[in-house]
Formats: structure tokens, C-alpha cells, sequence
């Protein structure tokens, strides 16, 4: 009796320290849009790679990239890592050549020239992100939406297609 109570409360004792490991993603597809929120203070929602997530542009840390638009009609994507941070790739004529292009891209090209923003983003491009510790991601513009609402700010949407690099190598899986 004993010892079934001993190797009863072993269990019970270890069991909380047997925590399954999150994995985190690190491709899929999603969706951010320039919708700005508040409850405390002024936000939007960025997406961060790192975190395979949106994130609050006033979180910490915040996320990598955010959606504005420029002059009502044209999508940006921008980060806050004060680095030019985005290469772009290419642009193509349709889906299934930015889809040839996205998944033969398996090493960041050199040289480059990088920029501070992601502009004009539009359906069929194809670009790589450099956060501020040296981490890359590529990315496939899915689809944008720009819709022109009776709201002081026009709504804007981008949906991409992503696969990102976290151990700082310049190659993609």
C-alpha cells in the first residue's frame, strides 16, 4: 500500500512538469487589414512571423509587418524595425507564376536592395521581410482588397501566402 501511495504521489508530483512543447509554425496563409481598434488606446493588428500570429501594434513585441494605405488607393506594408526590411522578388503576370516563383525561392538572392516599405502591394508579387534580428520570411501576395467606406480611412485588406526562416540562415525549407 505504501508503495502504490509513493509511485501515486511521484506522479501527480511530476506530472506538471511534463508540459508538451508548443510548436509555433513557421509557414501558412494568412490575412491582415488596417481596421483600427480601440478600447484603451488607439491599435491595429499586424501580423508577427515569429509568433505565426496577429499581433496589436501596440504589443511587445510588436508585430512585424502592418497593412496602411497611401493616398486612399494604394497598399503599404511597413514595419517599425527602423531597417529597410523588404526585397522585392518579382512581380507576375498570374497566380500560378507567383506560386512557381514563391516555391523555387529557396535562398535569399544576392545582392540586394532592400526597402523600408513593401509598396504598392498587389496580387502576384513576391517578396522577402528582414526583421530587425536578422530573421527572414518570404511571402506571396494572395489577394488585396481596397474598400472605399463612408469611414474617414478606406479599408484595406492583404492576404499572403508565407514561409519563415527562425535560425537566421538566408535559406528557405
Amino acid at each position: 500500500m505504501k508503495r502504490l501511495l509513493l509511485t501515486l504521489i511521484s506522479v501527480i508530483v511530476l506530472l506538471p512538469a511534463c508540459k508538451k512543447e508548443i510548436k509555433v509554425r513557421t509557414s501558412g496563409t494568412d490575412t491582415i487589414d488596417n481596421t483600427i481598434y480601440h478600447n484603451i488606446a488607439y491599435h491595429a493588428y499586424g501580423f508577427s512571423f515569429s509568433q505565426a500570429k496577429l499581433v496589436a501594434t501596440n504589443a511587445s513585441p510588436a508585430p512585424d509587418i502592418v497593412l496602411i494605405l497611401n493616398e486612399g488607393d494604394k497598399l503599404i506594408l511597413q514595419t517599425n524595425n527602423f531597417l529597410p526590411s523588404f526585397l522585392k522578388i518579382g512581380e507576375y503576370a498570374n497566380e500560378d507564376e507567383a506560386k512557381k516563383a514563391f516555391d523555387n525561392l529557396k535562398t535569399v538572392p544576392e545582392p540586394q536592395q532592400w526597402l523600408e516599405w513593401a509598396n504598392p502591394v498587389v496580387p502576384n508579387q513576391v517578396w522577402v521581410y528582414r526583421s530587425g534580428d536578422e530573421k527572414y520570411t518570404k511571402f506571396r501576395i494572395v489577394e488585396t482588397k481596397i474598400e472605399i467606406l463612408e469611414e474617414v480611412v478606406p479599408y484595406g485588406e492583404c492576404t499572403f501566402q508565407w514561409v519563415h526562416q527562425p535560425d537566421k540562415s538566408k535559406s528557405f525549407p
